[in-house]
């Protein structure tokens, strides 16, 4: 959703001893709707140490404040079952979604005021991108060695924290066409393959 303002605004002209002061009155009759936030995106490896992150909330200012979080929520979720299928916990007044594949653990954080089922696309989304992108081979030494890729992946999920899209083909498509545009220091049989899988893969969508 978007935030609608609707501004109104008056001015009121007064003069003083021949100085005018312009007055601004500004009144605001917006009614300010709320809409789905994500705080953080993590993807640990199964030690608990960062591949790819990004934090879109203040609640951790400091970098050391954040690699506490990622720590804890890594000990706390260590032990569930989250590979068949995603789980959702409640840490620090935070609810975390989170997925397992492999050696790497997908995490994505928001307010205990959201809803857990768009939480849960958003991971869904990050999680079968990536598995495009990498080809299925989602692990900590492809992720690692397509990273840019998945920072990429992040930005057209999240900005700012609103979610932008959550459809794996189109977040991985833009994906490969930006990395096409920036020459990025990818190989260009990698690059060509993410694109046509996302293409297969959406066209399989539509036929559905």
């Amino acid at each position: 959703m978007v935030q609608r303002f609707r501004w109104y605004a008056q001015l009121v002209w007064i003069v003083l001893g021949g100085l005018e002061i312009r007055l601004a009155i500004v009144f605001s009759s917006a009614k300010q709707e709320s809409f789905p936030s994500v705080k953080n995106i993590l993807l640990l490896d199964s030690e608990g140490k960062r591949v790819a992150v990004k934090y879109y909330s203040d609640d951790w200012p400091t970098n050391s404040s954040k690699l506490a979080f990622e720590k804890s929520v890594f000990t706390k979720t260590l032990k569930s079952n989250a590979r068949a299928e995603a789980e959702i916990s409640m840490f620090e007044n935070n609810i975390v979604i989170y997925k397992f594949v492999q050696d790497l653990h997908f995490f994505v954080t928001g307010g205990d005021d959201e809803n857990e089922l768009i939480l849960a696309t958003v991971l869904q989304g990050f999680f079968d991108a990536v598995a495009l992108l990498l080809r299925n081979n989602v692990d900590k030494m492809e992720a690692l060695g397509n990273l840019d890729l998945i920072l990429l992946c992040l930005d057209e999920i999240v900005d700012g924290g609103m979610i932008l899209e959550t459809d794996a083909s189109v977040i991985a498509g833009k994906v490969a066409n930006h990395s096409m545009e920036a020459d990025a220091p990818l190989s260009e049989q990698t690059i060509t393959q993410a694109w046509a899988t996302a293409r297969e893969h959406l066209t399989r969508t539509l036929l559905k």
